[in-house]
């Protein structure tokens, strides 16, 4: 079992046409996932890599019948487009891989996604995997093992190396999910630990954090809350930046005091999850709390 997606789900490629989402089709494909259609307007007609391309979603889904995620491999400045297109012909789930989408455009389209019920991963994000059985992002798919553990993060390349470091260590992942870096996201820490905490193949969460904003302590305020709990293990990124200067992230910049490593590491400890001091360190805490 996995959240959000599985082998069967039926995927759209938005901007499949693209250098970027052509050679990522080909990947998500030989990974196993079921990619039924691709829209660029104004080439509609061609395929790409044996998926066949439309115009518009509608097209696709009056041709392909029901579709039950996009991904958006779409240039900022068309992006926000592309996903109120898939939001207003009923497509459930967008993993939106796009980065440098205007903030006030971010805010917008997620609000709305929220009102019509729909899952927004990203934007800025590498996408989700279920390993073994289906990848909808740009993750490199060798280092991802199938297993029991959650893992939910805002760092892409930490997201790789950690799966690495737990699958070397015969822990393998149930769904990896790479949330997004900027300051707005869709789904954000606490929405995706929910649906950790109902799928019976979960039995432990990895927690991949960075600084700026305040999600991981608003994270670790409703896990407090919490009278039953799965596990969870944490490792914040940034530990040696300065003060309001970003690291890599649209929204890993410190400022006026919030969002820094100290606070981010005290409040996720002060609520009972393990912090890693490196990512060496996850396997170890893993073994743990998991008796094995």
């Amino acid at each position: 079992m996995a959240i959000l997606v599985n082998k069967n789900t039926r995927v759209l490629v938005q901007g499949i046409t693209g250098r970027e989402g052509s050679f990522h089709t080909k990947l998500m494909l030989e990974y196993g996932t079921k990619i039924v259609a691709g829209v660029t307007p104004g080439k509609g007609g061609l395929d790409v890599h044996g998926v066949p391309v439309y115009d518009s979603v509608l097209e696709a889904l009056d041709e392909q019948g029901s579709i039950d995620a996009s991904i958006v491999f779409v240039p900022a400045r068309f992006a926000s487009e592309a996903v109120y297109e898939a939001l207003e012909n009923g497509i459930k789930l967008v993993v939106v891989i796009t980065e440098g989408i205007p903030l006030y455009d971010e805010l917008l389209l997620i609000r709305y996604a929220k009102s019509l019920d729909v899952r927004i991963i990203g934007p800025n994000t590498p996408g989700i995997i279920v390993p073994g059985e289906a990848k909808i992002g740009i993750m490199p798919a060798h280092v991802f093992k199938p297993g029991r553990v959650g893992i939910v993060s805002r760092s892409g390349t930490l997201t790789y190396e950690i799966s690495r470091e737990i699958s070397k260590k015969g822990y393998g992942a149930s769904t990896v999910v790479g949330i997004g870096g900027d300051p707005i996201v869709g789904l954000d820490f606490i929405e995706i630990y929910q649906l950790f905490s109902t799928d019976p193949y979960t039995d432990a969460v990895v927690l991949i954090g960075e600084i700026g904003g305040d999600m991981e302590e608003r994270f670790a305020k409703y896990y407090v809350s919490l009278n039953r709990k799965k596990p969870v293990i944490a490792y914040i990124a940034g530990k040696t930046a300065p003060p309001g200067k970003r690291m890599g992230h649209a929204g890993a910049i410190i400022s006026m005091g919030i969002g820094d490593y100290a606070s981010k590491k005290k409040a996720l400890e002060d609520a009972g999850i393990p912090v890693a001091d490196k990512p060496s360190e996850i396997p170890l805490l893993l073994s743990k709390i998991l008796k094995r």
